[in-house]
């Protein structure tokens, strides 16, 4: 990844106007803007999983819309505005079609936030998720298709996960490992028929 330093700290708002030469996607953290580099095997998975879930939205007549390419505003613990990209973002369609005009950001939850693991996984296991749990993100995984993260985590052996995280009913991420041929059971797609090994292998 590669940070792009202001004179000062950028505002969310400010992020999305901002004009970035270089291409790819960026995030806003900590008020600098960050470019995200991913290797072929993680935008294999991000892709396969939009695939599938859209595919799925369409066959269970859900009213969701998925996409790569969403932004979404939240606050760290001091109230730091973050401009946060997830690798693949399930919104629901009314609020996608509340203003069409606008930019694709949301201060509001997504539905499902799916992060794909690379290098900076302490990104995903401890900050991203300190943020969606904050913004009230329902759902949330996190792909650990190359295991690494710390063995708190995965266990030992360290295995391939995908994390499956869910609100309770105070506000907090419980949360389900699944590994080799479990079914991923999710709240925001709960006929999905789809393994931990099928997303890892795509």
């Amino acid at each position: 990844m590669t940070t792009f330093q202001a004179k000062q700290k950028l505002t969310f708002e400010q992020f999305l106007e901002l004009e970035v030469e270089a291409e790819g996607f960026y995030e806003l953290v900590n008020g600098e803007v960050v470019r995200k580099l991913a290797t072929r095997q993680h935008d294999n998975i991000a892709d396969f999983l939009v695939r599938q879930l859209d595919r799925e939205n369409e066959r269970a007549s859900l009213n969701y819309r998925v996409s790569g390419r969403v932004v979404v505003r939240t606050l760290t613990p001091d109230g730091q505005e973050q401009g946060r990209q997830p690798d693949v973002s399930v919104v629901d369609q009314a609020l996608w079609d509340s203003n069409l005009s606008a930019y694709t950001a949301f201060v509001e939850p997504l539905q499902l936030a799916i992060e794909v693991v690379s290098t900076n996984w302490e990104d995903d296991y401890i900050d991203k998720l300190d943020e969606y749990q904050r913004l009230g993100i329902p759902e949330y995984w996190i792909v650990d298709y190359l295991a690494l993260g710390s063995r708190n985590y995965l266990g030992n052996p360290k295995v391939p996960t995908v994390f499956v995280l869910l609100l309770d009913e105070n506000g907090i991420y419980q949360c389900n490992p699944y590994r080799g041929a479990e079914r991923i059971i999710s709240r925001t797609f709960p006929e999905l028929a789809l393994t931990s090994e099928q997303i890892i292998q795509a």
